[in-house]
């Protein structure tokens, strides 16, 4: 029997991706080992799916000042020493990483066993803990057609984002009744992402007077940010987060307004659902939001609305624009190169494990 390590974590976007190939991994014969940090949120998504997982020391390597920067080192020089020892006892033919700073103790100490890595980037420039686990890997998946030219130009496959089978399952009817919603009008999906994005959700709520003449609006807005003055506001609902329902919240939308996260776009061009984007700015994040959502701006796949622009009048001047240009986006997503990324990257595995 074949075996695989896969790794990745800190937040879901870093193992979503991990759990959405192991179907594949499971009919290809392959024994599955999960390496992640002690605690972290990985530990608790990989428990609902009986893989072995091993907890390891980890750290984060940060760009700022920080007395933590004093400490983590020797806290990755020992998930190192933890990592190759467990990946002694498993003595696994590949590697898989998603990313996260507990990725970089596992992927090094792999390459110190000669035993073959392959990392994937979601965005589209390489966060600092791929950056570190480039030189060990010998394969690096990526989303966006921009990424090619940054990475090591025998190592890098444009693959696309894994993406769970059952997300492309969903079923209308039950995601109409599970909301309340009328079949004869349009919903308008918004994602705020598990914790929520403040500005989005008060945009969107500030602009549902106007939205609700035209459109249903089903709203996950992210844990305790609900607005309880709007819980009983005809064609709006709210959930702080679903799980199993999702599937048929994507099946009953017809747009979907979302934050730039590389694994929630590439959701969304997997089930070729029209979007507006409304990146996290630079002033939040490393800007990395910013460079997904003009990737796919570009390519045709959405409408982009930086977040420092936004208004009641933009937004839902661009949600009308997009509901009567769907199509066109429908179409440009369903041309995309990315959409087969399970094959592409089973394909990998099986032939490097081989």
């Amino acid at each position: 029997m074949k075996k695989i390590v896969l790794t990745g974590g800190g937040t879901a976007g870093h193992v979503t991706p991990n759990i959405a190939l192991l179907p594949s991994l499971r009919r290809d014969g392959y024994e599955i080992t999960y390496m992640g940090s002690y605690d972290g949120i990985e530990k608790k998504l990989i428990s609902d799916f009986d893989i072995p997982y091993y907890g390891i020391a980890t750290g984060k390597f940060r760009r700022y000042l920080d007395i933590k920067n004093l400490t983590d080192p020797f806290r990755v020089i020992k998930g190192f020493g933890e990592a190759r020892k467990y990946l002694k006892e498993i003595s696994p033919d590949v590697v898989f990483s998603k990313g996260g700073f507990v990725s970089v103790p596992v992927v090094r100490a792999a390459a110190s066993l000669k035993i073959p890595c392959i990392i994937h980037e979601s965005d589209m420039t390489p966060g600092l803990a791929n950056k570190l686990c480039i030189p060990a890997a010998e394969k690096i998946c990526c989303n966006f057609p921009e990424t090619l030219k940054l990475l090591p130009e025998k190592k890098a496959v444009l693959t696309g984002t894994p993406i769970r089978e059952e997300l492309k399952q969903g079923n209308k009817l039950a995601g109409l009744d599970l909301c309340g919603f009328t079949a004869n009008k349009p919903v308008v999906m918004v994602i705020g992402g598990s914790l929520g994005a403040a500005n989005v959700n008060k945009a969107v709520r500030d602009a549902l007077p106007k939205l609700l003449e035209d459109f249903q609006v089903v709203h996950l807005c992210g844990k305790d940010k609900l607005d309880n003055l709007l819980l009983d506001t005809p064609g709006y609902k709210q959930f702080e987060y679903v799980k199993a329902e999702l599937k048929d919240l994507f099946a009953m939308a017809d747009l979907v307004i979302s934050r730039a996260g590389a694994n929630a776009i590439c959701e969304l061009l997997a089930l070729k659902k029209p979007n507006l984007l409304i990146p996290l700015p630079s002033s939040s994040s490393r800007g990395d939001q910013l460079l997904n959502a003009r990737s796919f701006e570009n390519q045709g796949f959405s409408i982009v609305i930086n977040e420092d622009d936004l208004t009641t009048d933009l937004l839902v001047n661009k949600v009308h624009e997009l509901y009567f240009s769907r199509q066109a986006y429908h179409d440009a997503m369903g041309k995309s190169g990315q959409l087969d990324s399970i094959s592409a990257i089973m394909a990998l595995i099986n032939d490097i494990a081989s």
